[in-house]
């Protein structure tokens, strides 16, 4: 068995650790560029720790989706200021701008050089800048991944610039930042983890350690992401998910992902969705027929997996496999995530779903291949 394993270079975790971020961002340097979301008040206890440690910053908000524009101009900005370091703070869409943003501080040209599928693919030539990574959602896990999935707009498909130096040099995570969290984005990141450490888990380039990250970020998940949906202010649950949602990170990152997220990205890019809603929705059917597939072939070791996963979904050593299902439906339900319809999907649009959806990078963690019809039969079922 071969298999190789990254991640940020320093992972900090704990409640109050946010505390420390003017003593981290002094051993880069005093000029910080600070990339925040439409929320800039989120990032306030940056700015005051940063003001105490005597570090000038300037700071720049990404609204919504992160273009390539958008983060080719910030880069931009964030040469002009000279700054020694970059610190996101945010959910993962600030936390991916940051990061290419890093990356192109010290790598010039054309942001459309460095990206996958429409763009050149080419590798940087430089270390990307120092960056802290820090998450304020449990969900994506991007404090701890070697890519940046931003959106191209006129191809309306969102893709990724992915090298190695682009992992943060520090990936702060206090389960604090997510206590103020709405219930609804609550439960779409918090969906978007699960399906990460389940995708993970099941993907075809799974190894032991990414196994390990996994089981214990489904433990905890299952666990606390209701009770985090359910109670905003329970730091306990708040802690599990945050957990979770860094182990999926490092998970997907060293095994990939599958289908869910196939379908995920390039549906970003094509639909105003919040990409943990989609992968919510669309997380069940995947399951479904990768289980269906897993059976048809008896194939032992994916059945085992299947059945590992209902086990910690369900807190309990006596459910079936397929039991899974269910449960995943009733986090669907129960968390009020639209199908795919009230995102403007329709049956006319498989058609150029289906093609960007194989050719995306995810897939390609999918334990089996899925047929055209079979990719289908999952748009229809999550309609």
């Amino acid at each position: 068995m071969n298999f190789e394993f990254a991640t940020a270079t320093k992972v900090i975790y704990g409640s109050g650790r946010i505390s420390q971020i003017g003593t981290m961002s002094s051993g880069f340097g005093n000029k910080a560029f600070v990339v925040t979301g439409n929320n800039i008040a989120r990032a306030n206890i940056v700015f005051q720790q940063l003001k105490e440690s005597n570090i000038d910053f300037t700071s720049h908000s990404i609204s919504g989706e992160p273009t390539i524009d958008h983060v080719a101009d910030a880069a931009d900005v964030a040469r002009k200021s000279d700054c020694h370091v970059v610190i996101g703070i945010g959910g993962g869409s600030v936390i991916d701008s940051a990061k290419a943003i890093s990356a192109l501080i010290t790598n010039h040209g054309d942001i459309l050089d460095y990206l996958e599928v429409v763009g050149q693919g080419k590798p940087l030539e430089h270390q990307a800048a120092p960056y802290i990574a820090i998450p304020t959602t449990s969900g994506t896990g991007a404090e701890v991944t070697k890519n940046s999935v931003l959106s191209v707009p006129d191809k309306k498909v969102k893709v990724s610039m992915r090298h190695p130096s682009m992992l943060p040099t520090i990936a702060l995570v206090d389960p604090e930042l997510t206590l103020s969290l709405p219930p609804e984005i609550t439960a779409t990141t918090g969906m978007d983890a699960l399906t990460q450490l389940i995708e993970a888990y099941l993907s075809c380039k799974a190894n032991p350690l990414t196994d390990g990250l996994c089981l214990e970020g489904l433990m905890r998940a299952s666990r606390s992401l209701r009770k985090t949906v359910e109670d905003g202010s329970n730091l306990k649950a708040r802690e599990d998910m945050s957990i979770a949602s860094l182990f999926s990170g490092m998970a997907l990152a060293n095994a990939g992902l599958g289908a869910v997220h196939g379908f995920a990205g390039p549906m970003g890019g094509m639909f105003n969705a919040p990409h943990g809603a989609l992968c919510a929705r669309l997380l069940p059917s995947v399951y479904e027929i990768n289980y269906s597939i897993a059976k048809e072939k008896d194939d032992k070791r994916m059945l085992g997996r299947f059945e590992t996963i209902a086990q910690l979904l369900s807190a309990s050593p006596v459910v079936k496999a397929s039991d899974a299902i269910e449960i995943l439906e009733e986090y669907v339900e129960s968390f009020s995530i639209p199908g795919l319809s009230q995102f403007g999907v329709t049956e006319n649009d498989y058609l150029d779903i289906v093609p960007k959806a194989k050719n995306a990078s995810s897939m390609k963690g999918n334990p089996y291949e899925l047929s055209d019809i079979a990719l289908v039969d999952i748009l229809s079922k999550s309609l």
